[in-house]
């Protein structure tokens, strides 16, 4: 846990105690980790299901978009975490990652653009999932 993650108290009596965690950001870093948790483990059941339903070398288009999103999911945290502390506003620098392999991906015959792409919006459909979870318990 970072120092910016506490709040700092004082001691009516003189001196600080111990910092207190903030919860907020306890809540966030929680919220974090079940969304990753989630987009793999659906990735993981679509990996599956796509090699069983067409083949190996989709089912591995699908994964290298899958981690692409993944690494946007992460990207994406890191620049709302640092939202209102160092920024102003949120960077669209993500996107580049997702370009990037899109068009490596047009340039070899090996990789398709269709399941990268769709394993890229895996992400979103872990958040889709997660959020109906959430709904059910509450």
């Amino acid at each position: 846990m970072n120092d910016s993650d506490r709040e700092t108290t004082e001691n009516p009596l003189g001196g600080s105690v111990l910092p207190e965690p903030n919860t907020s950001m306890l809540e966030y870093h929680r919220l974090q980790q079940n969304l990753l948790m989630v987009t793999l483990a659906v990735t993981g059941v679509i990996f599956i299901s796509v090699w069983m339903v067409y083949s190996l070398n989709i089912a591995l288009n699908y994964l290298i978009g899958a981690g692409t999103g993944v690494v946007y999911l992460k990207m994406l945290a890191r620049n709302v975490e640092q939202l209102g502390r160092s920024k102003n506003r949120i960077s669209k620098d993500r996107l580049a990652v997702l370009m990037g392999v899109i068009i490596v991906a047009s340039q070899l015959d090996q990789l398709q653009i269709i399941p990268i792409f769709l394993g890229f919006l895996t992400y979103k459909a872990a958040i889709i999932f997660y959020m109906f979870g959430d709904i059910v318990k509450s």
